[in-house]
């Protein structure tokens, strides 16, 4: 089957770019810069931005399936900016699919579109654990639009007389090997002595292996059909094994080498300061990315993890790489160099 990659050439987009040649898919990706990666692993590239409604009609023609992984992430930007990448981005996408008679796409959302600030969510699920409202950050209202727009075109027609079947999958925290963002940031701020927990961090927060990420997808994909169980849903996916947010961060950079940390502020504090933050940075305006925000002291600071049992009933995913063993591939990964990374 031929099959779209949107953001193919980050980390998990290229995971899943991996596994799905590893499966005998013939893969296409779409981002705005050539990835050398991507190209020896032998992936069509379709290079554009996806607010551009004709490249995603192009990005989308002769391929079967779409994987949407594609958008704007992290806790600063914009509002246009989030708004043009993961709500008018998915838009064209579905658009696309629509004109060239895709039949099934996955779409990759985040648990925050469920997360409510301060309220923990402990073993919630996706039957009650609501969408969350008063945002106080661009990415996670964005992407709730967007996962909306998905499950709501699910079943619509598309040209050639068939229906387009969707999911969405809302993976939290993903690391592993292949990782060149979460991880570096860590060692960056660590080195430099800048990194703190909130509240002692021991408040417990799931993550996800890179690889269970990917199967989760492969999973979702191989069960989507019209009428399925998971069409038309979305689904929380993470190891499975919620844990203080201390021992996940000293985790990673044990893995990576670097000795692990201590320090903490109080959750007071590190809000006061993300206030602050913001409103310097919008004032100023200053360059990159404020050292603290609400959104981040809050996601930091805030029980959260969930069931995944409805994953399992309806398309028969479970992780299969435990917490321990990831940190022992990443760390294998780490200590070789950073190769290119295995299909999962």
């Amino acid at each position: 089957m031929k099959v779209l990659v949107t953001g193919g050439g980050g980390f998990l987009g290229g995971a899943l770019c991996r596994a799905l040649k590893a499966a005998g898919h013939e893969v296409v990706s779409t981002q705005r810069r050539h990835s050398a990666a991507l190209a020896e692993l032998g992936v069509e590239q379709r290079l554009g931005d996806l607010a551009d409604a004709d490249h995603v009609r192009r990005a989308c023609a002769g391929v079967e399936a779409v994987f949407h992984n594609a958008a704007k992430a992290g806790h600063w930007g914009s509002e246009s900016s989030y708004v043009a990448a993961n709500v008018t981005g998915t838009r064209h996408v579905l658009a696309a699919c629509r004109a060239h008679g895709v039949t099934r796409l996955v779409y990759t959302s985040t648990p925050s579109v469920a997360h409510q600030g301060r309220v923990p969510c402990v073993g919630g699920n996706e039957a009650n654990t609501p969408y969350a409202t008063g945002f106080k950050a661009p990415y996670p209202r964005t992407k709730q639009q967007a996962e909306r727009e998905v499950l709501a075109a699910n079943g619509g027609p598309v040209a050639g007389g068939g229906v387009l079947s969707t999911v969405a999958l809302r993976p939290r925290l993903i690391w592993g090997p292949g990782d060149t963002n979460l991880l570096p940031r860590l060692i960056e701020r660590a080195r430099a002595g800048r990194l703190r927990f909130i509240a002692g961090g021991r408040n417990r927060m799931d993550t996800t292996y890179v690889g269970n990420a990917v199967d989760a997808h492969l999973a979702a994909f191989a069960a989507l059909a019209p009428g399925a169980a998971c069409a038309g849903r979305a689904y929380f996916v993470s190891n499975g094994e919620p844990m203080p947010v201390r021992e996940i961060v000293n985790g990673l950079l044990v893995a990576a080498g670097e000795a692990p940390v201590d320090a903490s502020v109080p959750f007071g504090v590190a809000y006061a300061a993300g206030a602050l933050c913001e409103g310097l940075w919008r004032a100023l305006p200053l360059a990159g990315e404020p050292p603290m925000t609400r959104f981040v002291a809050e996601q930091l600071a805030t029980e959260h993890w969930y069931d995944l049992s409805a994953a399992r009933r309806d398309f028969g995913w479970t992780p299969q790489v435990s917490t321990d063993e990831g940190l022992r591939r990443l760390a294998a990964w780490w200590r070789a160099g950073r190769p290119n990374p295995p299909a999962t």
